[in-house]
């Protein structure tokens, strides 16, 4: 396997994570009450703690994405 292959997939890899977390994003924002209503059946979560979470969880998720596909990327386009 030579650099390119490693370089396009991990371009791929940072477009498909960026488009599930803009879907994240935009599923939270359209369907908020519905997915409270879902997840507070499994889970006792007020509002509050529900907003936390997932705010946390597309934080974290983002911050994956940069330091696990997006700066090696970026790294080896340099070194090219």
């Amino acid at each position: 396997m030579n650099i390119e292959v490693v370089r396009n997939a991990l371009l791929w890899c940072t477009v498909i994570n960026y488009g599930f977390l803009i879907f994240w994003v935009v599923l939270y924002a359209l369907a908020h009450a519905q997915l409270h209503r879902l997840w507070g059946c499994w889970f006792r979560l007020t509002s509050e703690q529900f907003d936390a979470l997932n705010f946390a969880g597309m934080m974290l998720y983002k911050l994956g994405i940069i330091l696990f596909n997006l700066v090696p990327y970026v790294v080896l386009v340099i070194v090219r």
